[in-house]
């Protein structure tokens, strides 16, 4: 662990330049007491680390000082695909892998190409969670993404909507979808999806299994979404819409809504348009079509108007 340590001062101090102590030790996550002792241990090695005095002080490398000892582990070269996703990376636990693996890729960069990653790493950054939502607690991710991996039996406790089972599963993959983590897994002779967050307890199996022939993690995930998207979306709904809702749209119903302006039809004189929108079951409809306000009217079906209209009505009465 140590010399994986050093090999991070080194390359921090190669590719940052001059660095403080505190700076180093954020970046270790370790003591500034311990980033004094591995200067010194660089130093009696044969590395020229120097020290500045002074405000602007810290630690730097001689001019013209470089190394190339930057090989990946393995570990390190599977954690790439998550360069761009730190936050998944660390709920991964993967986290200091992904730090360890940047740094030799920018160590090894030609300067020219090293500072545009480090210019692009400045100024472009993804956040995967949502707005306005809490991330899901995942305290068993890292053991289920470790099965995934070695492609173990899980034996899990999981709470569903109609109670809690126990179940010995099949890992297949990990999916990040809005901030939220799903396990694709088999089930008996069945592949289906998995929130993370509600995994009781989890246990990895010593016996191994074998993947289903042919199974592709992103081809299954794609026409999952899609099943269920045609499983919620059973009914449409014919609404006109204020330009203040035809902006509100997209915000409220995401692709669907999209999708639902572009085929509109022309504008009245007043600017209100007439779209068909997919909508979930009446009861989830109502609540959903409530928040574009006064911004749009559902002029179809019926039931679905009277049951809008039923629902204002007894809220005016409320709030009378």
């Amino acid at each position: 662990m140590r010399a994986d340590r050093l090999l991070s001062l080194l390359l921090l101090l190669q590719n940052r330049g001059r660095m403080t102590a505190p700076e180093l030790a954020a970046e270790l996550e370790v003591s500034v007491r311990t980033v004094y002792r591995d200067v010194e241990a660089l130093g009696a090695s044969g590395v020229p680390v120097l020290a500045d005095r002074g405000p602007a002080g810290g630690y730097r490398l001689a001019d013209g000082y470089r190394t190339r000892l930057t090989g990946l582990t393995d570990a390190q070269a599977g954690s790439l695909f998550l360069a761009g996703a730190p936050g998944p990376a660390r709920e991964l636990g993967l986290g200091a892998e992904l730090a360890a693996a940047q740094l030799k890729l920018q160590a090894a960069l030609p300067a020219a190409l090293a500072e545009r990653a480090r210019t692009i790493q400045d100024r472009f950054h993804l956040d995967a969670p949502a707005w306005f939502r809490d991330a899901d607690p995942v305290p068993h991710l890292a053991r289920i993404a470790q099965a995934v991996w070695d492609q173990r039996v899980l034996h899990t406790h999981y709470r569903r909507w109609g109670g809690e089972v126990h179940r010995a599963l099949h890992p297949l993959g990990l999916v990040l979808k809005g901030g939220i983590w799903y396990l694709v897994a088999r089930a008996v002779d069945s592949v289906r999806t998995y929130r993370v967050s509600r995994f009781l307890a989890v246990d990895t199996a010593a016996d191994a299994f074998e993947r289903p022939a042919g199974f592709e993690l992103a081809a299954y995930w794609g026409e999952s979404t899609r099943r269920l998207d045609a499983v919620l979306h059973q009914q449409t709904a014919d609404l006109r819409l204020s330009p203040r809702g035809q902006r509100l749209l997209p915000m409220r119903f995401g692709a669907a809504g999209v999708r639902a302006l572009e085929a509109a039809g022309p504008a009245d004189a007043e600017g209100w348009v007439r779209i068909r929108l997919p909508v979930e079951s009446e009861a989830v409809a109502v609540g959903d079509l409530l928040r574009l306000g006064a911004d749009a009217e559902v002029l179809g079906p019926s039931e679905l108007r009277s049951a809008l209209a039923g629902t204002v009505a007894a809220l005016a009465a409320r709030y009378r």
